[in-house]
């Protein structure tokens, strides 16, 4: 940024800070005008930041953050072509908060040849930050379920809205949410963390750890020593110079929890008609009972309570059976 440049911006802010200090009409028109002209200045350009103005309070999205070594390589090669999104901190007026582009911010203060980072700055509030990260996240073809699952968690439990909205910014079913947030609950996000991404591990295998911990009451701090320890292996083995012996060390840690847990009940290895008896399990929406379901020695039953609900279900019946096998094949 030129030092014309910088002396004009710095105009603006001042006068804009200086305006809040004022309540008369004029002066908060002015302000508001002042405030404009810079958020139109911000928006047409992309600027040069130190990037140590940036801070990043973002809710995290990925559990093993990649080295950002070959990153910082190409960025000081090529330079920096894709600027990252940030908008400007309320709380202090010379300071950036990220929207969106981490590993580019985090090679470039890692480097010794690249002291600038290029970072558009958008009008935003704290909404449509997390909408505007939202959508750039989504937009990654490489996050495993596990990350997306953990992900609508800590947006709910940070307040960015319920399940429902959740889901809309998401682009999911609320069912799909609903499913995510009751594994994450139940695997923990702590043995989440300890596994890690664990890429091509998907929802099926996910739900089926997160249904065997819950039935065998597994250990949580047990498995996440069982975790831990395929890390600290994997460490070991590339400090000694020894090919590592997994590609993926966050799969090889989740299948190490999966060998960890303690045996099934017994009547899990009972015959089908011997498991008929099984007591049904409750079905809920939305915290109430809206009916059951259970396994029979002739299959699976679903029983729904009387009522409207239960008669769109029965006049959608086909169509749902049918979307929810497209589902599980996709899911294979």
């Amino acid at each position: 940024m030129t030092t014309s440049k910088k002396k004009r911006m710095s105009m603006l802010d001042t006068l804009a800070s200086a305006g809040a200090a004022t309540t008369t009409p004029s002066m908060m028109t002015s302000n508001r005008a002042l405030r404009s002209a810079r958020d139109a200045v911000d928006s047409h350009r992309v600027w040069e930041l130190d990037p140590n103005q940036v801070s990043n309070h973002r809710v995290e999205d990925r559990l093993n953050p990649e080295d950002t070594a070959d990153l910082q390589d190409a960025i000081e090669t090529n330079g920096q072509t894709v600027p990252i999104l940030v908008r400007r901190d309320p709380a202090h007026d010379d300071r950036y908060l990220l929207v969106y582009g981490r590993r580019r911010l985090e090679a470039i203060r890692n480097s010794d040849k690249v002291t600038k980072v290029r970072a558009i700055v958008a009008n935003m509030n704290d909404d449509q930050s997390t909408r505007a990260q939202i959508s750039e996240n989504m937009a990654r073809r490489d996050l495993t379920f596990i990350e997306k699952a953990l992900f609508a968690r800590e947006l709910i439990d940070q307040g960015f809205g319920n399940q429902s909205q959740v889901a809309d910014v998401l682009t999911v079913a609320k069912s799909a949410i609903s499913m995510a947030l009751a594994i994450v609950d139940t695997v923990t996000p702590e043995l989440i963390r300890a596994i890690g991404p664990a890429q091509g591990i998907g929802r099926p295998r996910w739900d089926a750890l997160a249904k065997a911990i819950a039935e065998r009451s597994a250990n949580i701090p047990l498995l996440i020593e069982k975790a831990e320890r395929v890390y600290i292996d994997a460490d070991l083995a590339h400090v000694e110079g020894r090919p590592p012996e997994n590609a993926d060390t966050s799969a090889a840690a989740f299948q190490a929890v999966e060998a960890a847990l303690p045996p099934a009940p017994s009547d899990a290895t009972q015959t089908p008609s011997k498991r008929s008896t099984a007591k049904s399990r409750a079905l809920k929406v939305e915290g109430t009972q809206t009916g059951t379901v259970k396994r029979t020695a002739k299959g699976l039953t679903i029983d729904l309570v009387q009522g409207d609900f239960a008669d769109w279900v029965e006049h959608q019946a086909q169509d749902l059976i049918t979307d929810l096998h497209r589902r599980w094949q996709q899911q294979r």
